[in-house]
């Protein structure tokens, strides 16, 4: 014989369950139109309560009985709840070989974000200095033999 309260907790569960699984935490990606990948992360936390009482009938019986007659014997009260609770915490970013979490959950996330930018930063612009100084020394040198050729007698 099931107990009334089984019948509302297993209610309970399953209604709980169906709102809550895996795409709820890691939700469904997005692609932008350059090819980088985003996922939201969130955090999930819910609660679950039961309770309930039987309460004797007149006359001081208690026990025996199955079905109908354990239900008449037995009178029952009770009820349960749940809680959801659902925090976007941050985007995980994957685009190419780079893997980033953009987290919306800390006030110091903008210090954070700078200290992982800055050897990317850093990268670029050496690569920016590289790429000029070559380019002068490439006009340079354009620029005399231009002066050799005009020197020249023809």
């Amino acid at each position: 014989m099931e107990h009334p309260i089984q019948g509302l907790m297993q209610t309970a569960m399953s209604s709980i369950r169906e709102m809550v699984d895996v795409n709820t935490i890691i939700g469904d990606p997005v692609e932008t139109p350059d090819g980088t990948v985003i996922l939201p992360v969130s955090r999930v936390g819910f609660g679950f309560a039961a309770g309930g009482s039987e309460f004797q009938v007149s006359g001081g019986q208690q026990g025996g009985g199955s079905g109908q007659a354990a239900a008449k014997e037995h009178p029952f009260g009770g009820g349960s709840g749940g809680g959801v609770s659902i925090v976007p915490i941050g985007f995980l970013i994957v685009n190419g070989n780079n893997v980033r979490l953009l987290s919306t959950d800390h006030p110091n996330q903008l210090y954070d974000r700078l200290i992982d930018l800055a050897p990317t930063v850093v990268d670029k612009i050496q690569a920016l200095l590289r790429g000029s100084a070559g380019s002068k020394g490439k006009s340079q040198s354009a620029k005399e033999d231009d002066d050799e050729e005009r020197g020249k007698p023809m």
